[in-house]
């Protein structure tokens, strides 16, 4: 119970702390574009009412969720091919170098002729940025797999699907959820960028639509909603990552008890 709480206390230490710090620094502020949190803050509520927020954060929410889950399957599914046959990583690494080095915001424009200006577009540039750290980070723990476990399960006849799920990406779980932890954030940072081209609702729309309309109060409490998004569905990330990954951190505290 102490160490809960303890934990408890760091978490909301520093967000208070610079939240606080922030009151204090912009309490006196005249200018326009740096208005003071407390006007920030009232116009919170009327801004997000239950209506924007069906109107424009769930449809962020659900080009994101779009976006990520489609990234998660081609990464998993082609880092596992290519970080399982030599060869395979061979002639694809140039390719993968190659695109990666491309940063998907250039894509837009590109992405646009080919998808439209619809919902397909804004979930196919989420997945363009966010496939890459899941697809690296797969191929990485795929040819990190311990060739002694891999001879064991060879030894005792374990091939096919049962090798795949209970060896290979077992094994490579930890750096999977590695690729997935950082994917969240570029999908979040392309969700923005995606909604501020052809969209007509959006958390990124909406931002701009306030900063064109000089409704800055307004748009700082839309910085807010992203900011508090990122908040939460990190915290669901790490409930999902600590339950699938139970065994691996239970390794860990356990090496890290004995002598």
């Amino acid at each position: 119970m102490r160490g809960l709480l303890l934990r408890l206390v760091f978490a909301v230490a520093l967000p208070a702390l610079l939240v606080t710090v922030w009151w204090v620094a912009s309490a006196g502020s005249t200018d326009v574009y740096w208005p003071p949190l407390r006007t920030i803050l009232e116009a919170f509520p009327d801004v997000w009412t239950a209506q924007r927020l069906r109107g424009d954060v769930l449809p962020s929410v659900l080009r994101l969720a779009g976006g990520y889950a489609l990234a998660a399957a081609l990464g998993v599914a082609l880092g596992t091919v290519i970080g399982s046959y030599r060869r395979v990583r061979a002639v694809c690494e140039p390719v993968l170098e190659f695109l990666r080095a491309v940063p998907p915001p250039v894509l837009v424009p590109v992405i646009m002729l080919f998808a439209g200006i619809g919902d397909s577009m804004k979930v196919t540039v989420i997945a363009a940025g966010c496939v890459w750290p899941v697809l690296l980070n797969t191929v990485e723990g795929v040819r990190a797999v311990d060739p002694v476990m891999a001879e064991t399960a060879r030894s005792y006849g374990i091939t096919g699907v049962a090798r795949l799920r209970n060896l290979v990406l077992r094994s490579a779980s930890p750096q999977i959820f590695a690729g997935l932890r950082q994917a969240l954030s570029i999908g979040i940072i392309l969700m923005v960028i995606s909604e501020m081209f052809a969209a007509s609702n959006g958390l990124g729309f909406t931002i701009v639509q306030f900063q064109r309309g000089f409704a800055i109060p307004d748009m700082w409490t839309g910085i807010l909603v992203l900011g508090l998004l990122g908040f939460l569905l990190s915290v669901v990330f790490r409930s999902v990552e600590r339950r699938a990954l139970g065994w691996y951190h239970g390794l860990r505290a356990s090496a890290r008890r004995s002598p």
